[in-house]
């Protein structure tokens, strides 16, 4: 039934952010580089009639990019989203969105100005309804078509420079999975050439805010599709896991007893189709997924090589992971040592921090785990444990910037593999945010994990501590510094004293017969002045 009802309510509400706006893929648009619809509020671009954005010229960083990638415009996604547009809303004050229709994140009400703080639960902790309608949710996003988004189904080469657009629709589930699979796909050079040594999500220091940004627009868009605004995405704190807890059918799915490959048919998921995850196939044909449906899901969690991943992450890997101060380090790709990036995202080891790509740990660790649909980068949002398993990542990240509270500077600037330098667009998001822009505590975007609640410090701890640390490093210093000021205080005011006792008694030596009876008028508003001081 409650399917049902969420089917009804979706026409009523627009959706979030995404890949190319319906709005924006005709010829017209594509030829002219221009993706600055109206807003529906008041029918002007980008709802600049209302003060909401205007369409402005797209400005791209010149920070030159590592060696990884050694070609030059033969990629749709090389400064994004240059290919396809160069001129798109530039929303202002608390908005945002493709036409400025939206609030940022953290932001509520008509005019966006109500300040709003969610918080993302454990997934053990949800309550009966809160679970079936996390479940439902799921399969009313996946099930229903985007009202206002599409795919490309070819190439900006593909499509003749786009006077032959070339797009499909997508359901709302769907159009996700198509972006972890356009982010990571491999760059198809023509003929039977492609380049696989790129990622403008994965990798590199981009990894984190990318995904903190994409589970917020999966997040909203949930919202928007449901009138459901207090929704968010649980997390499974997978530390100290022995096997797949939430593989049941209560939750995310259990295995099939007929073939362990599957999902068992009392699962809300075992009739999905994935899609986007013939990778090999669309390399050799020098294509886009088009995301037509490719069979179930898969998954056999357990029952992987026990080589590349021998366990689950413990807490003491997580703790590792925090204790590296570095975000960032070296060549800012998965041979990176001693980076926290690297660590978590499971290229180093989370027991040295020294790169090991022979091995796949904490983040990598649980996709090779789940042996199926998750253990291919680009197809694994398909398996709806993604969200779960990123939001915890996304949960560890958050505890290392409370710990660390980097400025954004701590974010490369320059010589990143392409795609993740602190000021380039993330791919393939429409409208434009930088990589630097999500590299920013949770409560600044409007949203908390329920564990760090419980364990975070209170304001005392979280803002007035670091200071009284700082204070403390310095104590000697300001010790040394309040006893000088009291001598010298001590000094100055028995000087003070000393002369004016001896102004009194030079005062008491003029007596009245010797002072003039009649004054100056200078001298009269002169002694007026002392009298009153």
């Amino acid at each position: 039934m409650l399917p049902a009802v969420l089917y009804c309510l979706l026409w009523s509400v627009q959706t979030s952010e995404g890949q190319f706006p319906r709005a924006c893929v005709s010829s017209k648009n594509l030829i002219e580089k221009e993706c600055c619809p109206p807003w529906s509020g008041d029918g002007s671009p980008c709802g600049q009639l209302s003060g909401r954005g205007s369409c402005q010229d797209v400005v791209l960083s010149n920070a030159p990019h590592g060696p990884q990638f050694p070609f030059t415009g033969v990629d749709d996604r090389e400064s994004w989203p240059s290919v396809f547009y160069n001129r798109t809303c530039q929303c202002s004050g608390n908005f945002m969105g493709f036409n400025c229709g939206n609030c940022k994140f953290g932001f509520w009400g008509p005019n966006c100005t109500e300040r709003r703080l969610l918080v993302r639960k454990n997934v053990f902790d949800l309550s009966v309804p809160e679970k079936n309608k996390f479940l439902a949710y799921l399969n009313l996003a996946k099930r229903t078509t985007s009202p206002d988004y599409v795919i490309p189904i070819g190439t900006h080469r593909q499509m003749n420079n786009g006077s032959t657009p070339m797009f499909k629709d997508i359901s709302i589930y769907n159009l996700f999975v198509w972006m972890h699979y356009y982010v990571s796909m491999d760059t198809l050079l023509g003929g039977s050439e492609i380049w696989k040594d790129i990622d403008f999500a994965h990798e590199a220091p981009g990894f984190l805010p990318w995904h903190r940004f994409f589970l917020l627009l999966w997040e909203q868009g949930i919202q928007k599709i449901t009138g459901d605004e207090n929704f968010t995405i649980p997390y499974w704190d997978w530390r100290d896991a022995e096997n797949c807890d939430i593989c049941t059918d209560e939750l995310m799915g259990g295995r099939n007893p007929a073939n362990p490959n599957l999902l068992s048919p009392a699962s809300f998921f075992s009739s999905w189709q994935v899609i986007c995850s013939q990778l090999e196939e669309y390399d050799s044909r020098q294509a886009l997924c088009n995301g037509t449906a490719e069979g179930p899901l898969l998954r056999n969690p357990g029952n992987h090589d026990k080589g590349r991943t021998q366990r689950l992450p413990s807490s003491d890997d997580v703790e590792f992971c925090l204790s590296l101060s570095q975000y960032e380090s070296g060549p800012m790709d998965k041979t990176a040592n001693f980076s926290f990036r690297n660590t978590l995202e499971g290229f180093a080891s989370p027991v040295t921090g020294i790169s090991n790509t022979s091995q796949s740990t904490m983040h990598n660790a649980l996709h090779i785990y789940m042996n199926g649909t998750m253990s291919l980068v680009p197809s694994s949002a398909n398996d709806p444990i993604f969200l779960l398993h990123h939001s915890f990542v996304d949960s560890i990240f958050e505890q290392w910037l409370r710990r660390y509270r980097p400025l954004q500077e701590v974010y490369p600037a320059t010589n990143a593999p392409i795609g993740h330098n602190r000021d380039s667009y993330m791919v393939p998001f429409i409208p434009l945010y930088r990589n630097g822009d999500f590299f920013i505590p949770s409560r600044d975007l409007g949203y908390d994990y329920s564990y760090l609640q419980e364990t975070d410090p209170d304001f005392f701890q979280d803002y007035i501590k670091p200071y009284l640390e700082q204070a403390r490093q310095i104590w000697p210093w300001l010790t040394g510094a309040a006893v000088m000021g009291s001598v010298l205080t001590a000094v100055l005011g028995g000087l003070i004293g000393l002369l004016c006792r001896h102004h009194r008694r030079k005062r008491k030596q003029l007596s009245e017969e010797q002072q003039p009876l009649l004054l100056e008028k200078e001298d009269y508003h002169s002694l007026l002045y002392q009298s009153h001081l």
